[in-house]
């Protein structure tokens, strides 16, 4: 049984591929603040803040998933913030990098990114992992959480990274927080709603992780974004749609949502299409393509 050790495995996302994983017959293993066992899975205390880490751990895993990162969205971006959001993401990696030994059982680092290494434009190009990463903070960020993760390929270890959208799951996160104020009867679009929202429903998601686990010619980067396109507007109307729920307030404008959130507006005002042609060239099928398959899961009525 091959053991897969994830960092920043307690989120919303690495709950979910934890049970994944098991469930495809893993053996999981947490990094986390915090030493315990819960679901049958091992909890390893580490602090990259203090370069503390269980070394003989690292070293005895075949797989490390790296989801380590302070939530971009939870609050304004301060410049203090900002560097919170850039370090929270580099220093995980260099720690565990640099606990590497010789001897070292791994195969592959599988790393988190986003689609923000594109930048926070709105642009009618559809970006592939071959493009440039934007200028702006989203952009920069990405890269220096990328090149953190070039260490382990350059050292001859498979390197993976997941450019990821935004994750659509009945559990919480972002679903939960765009359909709250839908369900309130104050339906709108954000700015003038022709932003696009590259989207991926959890299960692909876990599923394209488990699939850079197997699949040993999977390399370098990939967009984990379902290959519909919609845009604000569009996805808005869907959710609003779903919940039988007003879709008739006008736009939110700008101006407000640069005034409550600040530069991090800028993740919520802009979105340009992101193609997903390379995973499915790697042989990934998404068994929620579009909104409507998505919608139809998520939205369903528990027993």
């Amino acid at each position: 049984m091959s053991r897969v050790l994830i960092a920043g495995g307690t989120g919303l996302i690495g709950r979910q591929l934890c049970r994944s994983l098991q469930e495809h017959g893993y053996e999981v293993a947490l990094l986390s603040r915090s030493s315990r066992v819960t679901n049958n899975v091992r909890s390893y205390f580490w602090n990259p803040d203090q370069n503390v880490v269980p070394k003989e751990i690292i070293n005895s895993c075949e797989f490390i998933i790296n989801l380590a990162g302070e939530n971009i969205g939870a609050k304004r971006w301060s410049n203090k913030r900002k560097r919170a959001i850039v370090v929270s993401r580099i220093n995980p990696a260099r720690l565990i990098f640099n606990n590497l030994e010789g001897n070292s059982k791994l195969s592959a680092y599988i790393t988190a990114s986003a689609i923000g290494y594109y930048g926070a434009i709105t642009s009618g190009e559809i970006f592939q992992e071959t493009d440039s990463p934007g200028f702006d903070f989203l952009g920069q960020t990405c890269k220096e959480w990328e090149k953190a993760a070039d260490q382990f390929a350059r050292k001859g270890i498979r390197t993976v990274k997941i450019r990821t959208g935004i994750v659509l799951s009945k559990e919480g996160g972002a679903l939960k927080r765009l359909s709250l104020p839908i369900q309130w009867g104050f339906g709108s679009a954000l700015g003038n709603g022709k932003q696009y929202m590259p989207w991926i429903h959890m299960d692909d998601l876990c599923t394209i992780y488990l699939q850079a686990i197997k699949d040993e010619e999977m390399a370098g980067p990939y967009n984990a974004v379902a290959p519909e396109h919609v845009t604000n507007r569009e996805f808005t109307r869907k959710v609003a749609q779903v919940l039988r729920r007003p879709f008739w307030f006008p736009n939110i404008p700008a101006f407000a949502m640069k005034l409550f959130f600040g530069e991090m507006s800028k993740m919520l005002l802009s979105g340009s299409r992101i193609s997903s042609e390379k995973i499915v060239s790697a042989g990934f099928s998404f068994s929620f393509p579009n909104l409507d398959s998505a919608f139809k899961e998520l939205y369903a009525k528990q027993p």
